[in-house]
């Protein structure tokens, strides 16, 4: 269909659902967008972690070096995600008083 072209009654029906096919995958696109940009806002810097986990940024610093909380650098900030965090959070609830589990990643992916 051409957005010029006249179209007869007989046509319509099918410029109409070719046209709600166009607007459905517009809407997943958008949606796509959307998840993608709330999967960016689900990022921590360094004194959101801190307050998050209730430890000091030094020894989130420490943490990360000895590879016990994942993080990203894409630049000089170190960033973390918060549902890893969370996903950390309800393994060791479901622990129960049993040792927890210091390394998040051995926790995720047991």
């Amino acid at each position: 269909m051409q957005p010029t072209e006249k179209l007869t009654f007989e046509q319509l029906p099918v410029a109409i659902s070719e046209l709600l096919e166009r607007v459905r995958r517009i809407e997943a696109m958008l949606c796509g967008e959307k998840i993608a940009l709330d999967i960016q806002d689900e990022m921590l810097d360094i004194k959101e972690a801190s307050a998050f986990l209730k430890l000091a940024v030094a020894a989130i610093y420490s943490k990360v070096c000895r590879g016990e909380i994942p993080a990203t650098k894409p630049g000089r900030q170190l960033y973390f995600n918060k549902a890893l965090f969370e996903v950390q959070f309800r393994c060791e609830n479901r622990q129960n008083g049993t040792k927890k589990s210091k390394n998040i990643s051995k926790c995720i992916f047991a």
